[in-house]
């Protein structure tokens, strides 16, 4: 096969040869959810901070205020823990940036 790289598989005693597009070969591995980090979920303002490092919180508790596109969307902890880091109020955050770190 021309521009592709290739992998044999053997299904049932019958080799098979297949290619492998650079899409494939260049895609994310898959990486499982880690409950205890929460990041932005959109672009936008830390408005409130309810906690501070080194406070217990439940799952379910308020951690901040994530203010994005006029509407005020509060950030609740996943699960329980104790905070390890937690942003500043008036910041700006990007898609997918950290905001909080259980422990």
């Amino acid at each position: 096969m021309n521009n592709y790289n290739t992998k044999t598989l053997v299904i049932d005693d019958s080799v098979y040869e297949t290619g492998l597009t650079k899409k494939y070969l260049s895609r994310k591995t898959y990486k499982p959810v880690d409950h205890k980090i929460v990041n932005a979920f959109i672009p936008g303002l830390i408005q409130k901070v309810f906690v501070k490092v080194g406070d217990k919180v439940k799952a379910g508790d308020r951690l901040l205020i994530l203010e994005a596109m006029k509407m005020q969307n509060i950030v609740n902890a996943p699960v329980g823990g104790i905070i390890r880091v937690v942003p500043k109020e008036g910041i700006l955050v990007k898609k997918n940036e950290l905001l909080v770190v259980l422990e």
